[in-house]
């Protein structure tokens, strides 16, 4: 799966591509997870950070999964906003987000998994090693 992981800076991307990732993040988290916080919070445009994204349906409104990872400081990492799309859930789509977050990370990074409380443990399940949920 993880070949089919598209990685770039939001600077990097079209237009197109980062509204489907934006707005898959908002129709999973705002709408159906009822989970409102203010998404767009500035740290996806800093030059650091990266998306990460599957798109198996170039043709859909959003992408299928998608996550991104923010640099926090020196060896600091913090991979977030892991969300898959409801039809491919259960694919390992976000699984493999994880481990190409990682990995783009660096092995002597720290890494902070950010993740909603109620998917704690699902997290937990994965080979993270160094990151920390």
């Amino acid at each position: 799966m993880e070949s089919r992981i598209a990685t770039a800076p939001a600077g990097d991307l079209g237009s197109s591509t980062l509204y489907r990732i934006l707005r898959l993040r908002v129709e999973v988290f705002a709408v159906e997870q009822s989970c409102v916080y203010n998404d767009l919070d500035g740290r996806d445009l800093e030059p650091e950070t990266i998306l990460l994204w599957v798109d198996l349906d170039p043709s859909a409104p959003t992408v299928s999964a998608a996550a991104r990872l923010l640099t926090d400081g020196p060896g600091r990492r913090t991979l977030g906003r892991i969300v898959t799309v409801a039809g491919q859930r259960h694919r390992g789509l976000a699984g493999s987000l994880i481990t190409r977050g990682l990995e783009l990370a660096g092995p002597s990074a720290r890494v902070d998994l950010h993740a909603q409380s109620h998917l704690e443990a699902w997290y937990a399940t994965h080979e993270i090693g160094r990151a920390h949920v």
